[in-house]
């Protein structure tokens, strides 16, 4: 990132999954929204994988009241106790493999910055850095970040 003179940053990612890494990620990216005057988007994806059942309506529509409340809870918990005053936040919720869906974010929404923890819930745990932080690292157009 050049921070000479000029320097635009006019939207940041912040992924989350709602662990205290997600929390810092998120501390961080407000410290530069404000610094910047960026807007912030929070997104949460929940992976879900593919069921496939006799009654797949059925399970479609209780695992769709399911991704609805885990991602608002996800959210809510990862703002919990943070100011965002002066700053423009908004929030999204997306499903589908986070990785993936975080960098289309990255496409479709022209973002300058992804600030990201460096672990998450991943089923590895331990990890120098989680692999969907990895994932997004590599993949991404953008400048990412990541937050310890």
């Amino acid at each position: 990132m050049n921070y000479e003179e000029g320097f635009i940053l006019k939207k940041i990612l912040v992924a989350t999954d709602a662990s205290e890494y997600s929390r810092q990620a998120l501390k961080t990216a407000l410290v530069l929204a404000r610094k910047f005057q960026s807007e912030v988007e929070l997104l949460f994806v929940m992976y879900r994988p593919l069921v496939y059942d006799v009654n797949q309506i059925d399970m479609d529509l209780i695992a769709q009241d399911m991704f609805e409340e885990s991602g608002e809870m996800a959210i809510k918990t990862t703002l919990e106790g943070i100011d965002i005053t002066g700053v423009t936040l908004t929030t999204k919720i997306l499903q589908g493999k986070p990785a993936n869906m975080i960098l289309r974010e990255i496409e479709s929404e022209n973002i300058d910055l992804v600030v990201m923890g460096s672990h998450g819930y991943g089923a590895i745990s331990g990890a120098i850095l989680g692999s969907v932080s990895q994932r997004v690292l590599h993949g991404s157009k953008c400048s990412v970040l990541i937050a310890k």
